[in-house]
């Protein structure tokens, strides 16, 4: 009997196993879509996050350095040069470096020291600063502008007026790990009631996209210093 039930069942099995198959492969296809989606949505979030991060610093450092540049021009100073070609060198890092996904962690430490430079010729003697390297990290390369929020971070509270500040920046490479460490002295006269900042913030929404849970980061005050520890893996 073609209709018997040998039969039927070996034809519903037949089915179900097509039924299955199929529904698999659409379960597959549409986890796909859903996880291209998101990591879609985690690099526009990214790109997002990076570019508020540039607009909270380019206003606020790029007037202070063109009123810098002003007075030293005023003054007929001979740093006056020296602050254009460095102001220069600095928003052509901001507005074409950054946009790399990763950038040299020498080329990035350059960047810090022409930040730094910068902000020292509107301090002058007030700002004693110190960046140091442990390891080799010719072959290290990170995201751009991770590290300077903090920097400015540093400049923006550890400064007040008749205020003297100095700054030590280290990074150290650990077999596949990279520390990043930030000290800076404060007045607790001038302590700020959110100290972190929006570009901290930023920078903590952007390890979490970037790292998830692989990262480290400590912020803390005490005995009038500011102190940054941030490990990630390279």
């Amino acid at each position: 009997d073609p209709f018997g039930f040998n039969h039927i069942v070996a034809v519903v099995v037949g089915e179900l196993y097509v039924i299955g198959l199929t529904s698999a492969i659409k379960f597959t296809i549409d986890f796909l879509i859903v996880q291209n989606k998101n990591r879609h949505l985690s690099e526009l979030q990214y790109k997002t996050e990076l570019k508020y991060l540039k607009a909270q610093i380019q206003p606020h450092f790029f007037f202070n350095t063109l009123n810098s540049l002003y007075s030293h021009t005023i003054k007929k100073s001979d740093l006056a040069p020296v602050v254009v070609v460095k102001l220069s060198n600095f928003m052509r890092y901001v507005i074409y470096d950054t946009s790399e996904k990763k950038l040299p962690l020498l080329q990035e430490i350059n960047h810090i020291d022409n930040y730094i430079d910068l902000e020292k010729m509107r301090y002058g003697d007030r700002v004693v600063s110190e960046v140091d390297i442990h390891g080799n990290i010719d072959d290290v390369a990170v995201v751009p502008m991770l590290f300077l929020p903090f920097i400015e971070n540093a400049f923006k509270h550890g400064l007040k007026e008749n205020d003297e500040m100095e700054l030590i920046i280290s990074f150290e490479k650990k077999e596949n790990e990279l520390l990043f460490t930030s000290k800076n002295n404060y007045n607790d006269q001038y302590q700020p009631t959110e100290p972190h900042g929006i570009g901290i913030k930023n920078v903590k929404r952007r390890l979490e996209i970037l790292y998830q849970n692989k990262f480290t980061l400590d912020i803390s005050q005490k005995n009038n210093e500011y102190s940054i520890l941030l490990k990630i893996p390279i």
